[in-house]
């Protein structure tokens, strides 16, 4: 079997709002909705802004992982608009995650936050990304999620 490689594509932090909305225990778990504000992402090849507006519809399965589906625009610094969705789990050992939930900075090699992002654009410049596989590694940090983020070769 030969082994995946990547290509590092670029950072991301969001910003969030603080105030999630609660919709409290559905059928699939507690789920809770984040409105993302903005944030920054840089690359070798791709640098820009993340516009207002975005979501995460967040829902905090029986069995503790939490499940994000993310949906955000990404303006680059040469004025293109890239629609960017992912799905991703976060989980961990139970101490870790009342840690991470309670807001405290916690080591990111201390629990598990993985995404599968998927791009959509009409520029000409970036019509290759409409067309890449891609991984990332997660942080939630105080200030909002931070992720790198990986194209599949």
């Amino acid at each position: 079997m030969s082994h995946i490689q990547t290509e590092h594509l670029f950072d991301i932090a969001l910003s969030v709002e603080a105030s999630l909305q609660l919709l409290g225990h559905t059928p699939y778990g507690e789920r809770k909705i984040a409105r993302v504000t903005g944030g920054t992402f840089e690359g070798p090849g791709l640098k820009g802004t993340v516009r207002g507006g975005g979501g995460d519809w967040i829902l905090v399965r029986a069995d503790g992982v939490t499940q994000l589906d993310v949906r955000l625009v990404l303006e680059t610094d040469d004025g293109a608009l890239i629609y960017m969705t992912y799905k991703g789990l976060r989980h961990g050992p139970e101490e870790v995650m009342a840690r991470l939930n309670s807001g405290q900075p916690v080591d990111r090699n201390d629990y598990y936050f993985r995404i599968t992002p998927g791009f959509e654009t009409s520029a000409d410049k970036y019509l290759w990304l409409n067309k890449a596989v891609c991984v990332g590694t997660g942080d939630r940090t105080p200030g909002g999620p931070v992720y790198n983020v990986y194209r599949v070769l």
